[in-house]
């Protein structure tokens, strides 16, 4: 008999999807087509947006609400949002047709296999990470989204110059974010080696980040740079 030996791939999340409300499941089946991206097949992006402008990217938008005020501030960007879990895009959407945002897209699928199957490399201008699960018992250290082969896959969707901005309220993520990306080889630390960065006008404070206020937590931004491209 045959030694077959399946390895299963970690995974960075848990699925809680929780209870989709009636607007949240309206939102997903009528507003879908416009904003959403199939997760089957490599995207043009250009096609996508119907221009070519600067693109944001963030992975794992939550509740998508810091993503919907980022594109309404900035509306001459365009902004791709990651996010598996249903209520969550359902909640997005509800936003971007409330506040007439159309200057975002979005996956409803993992972000590791979007970010390997359909974006384009070097099509991305800025790559958001914000607060991402800790994982933060030892024995779950592995389930940690920022790894060192996630280091290379972000720099292969980065353009030159581009921008990874991470942030977390855990200092032992945040400790592990910052070696994991000085040991790239692949980004400069816009705040100096070993340094974190203030917050930028850019980012929201989310409810994560007030969360973690009340909990006395402090808050670390990490910016890194891309270096060019070979």
């Amino acid at each position: 008999m045959n030694d077959q030996r399946h390895h299963r791939t970690i995974q960075s999340f848990v699925r809680r999807e929780g209870r989709i409300t009636r607007g949240q499941q309206r939102a997903l089946d009528e507003l879908w087509p416009k904003y959403g991206i199939p997760d089957h097949e490599p995207a043009s992006l250009d096609s996508l947006f119907g221009r070519v402008a600067p693109r944001t990217l963030e992975i794992g938008f939550g509740n998508g609400e810091a993503l919907a005020e980022m594109a309404e501030r900035q509306p001459d960007h365009d902004f791709i949002g990651i996010e598996v879990h249903r209520p969550g895009v359902g909640h997005l959407l509800q936003l971007l047709e409330k506040r007439g945002i159309d200057n975002v897209r979005i996956y409803n699928a993992d972000a590791v296999r979007v970010l390997k199957e359909c974006i384009p490399d070097h099509s991305i201008d800025r790559l958001l990470l914000f607060f991402p699960d800790p994982w933060h018992k030892k024995r779950h250290h592995k389930r940690r989204i920022v790894q060192p082969g996630f280091a290379k896959l972000l720099g292969e969707k980065l353009a030159s110059g581009g921008i990874l901005h991470m942030a977390t309220d855990w200092e032992d993520y945040a400790g592990h974010m910052l070696a994991v990306m000085q040991a790239s080889g692949k980004f400069r630390n816009c705040a100096g080696h070993g340094k974190y960065s203030p917050r930028p006008g850019y980012r929201p404070l989310t409810k994560f980040e007030q969360r973690g206020h009340r909990l006395g937590h402090d808050v670390y931004d990490l910016l890194f740079e891309r270096l060019p491209v070979d």
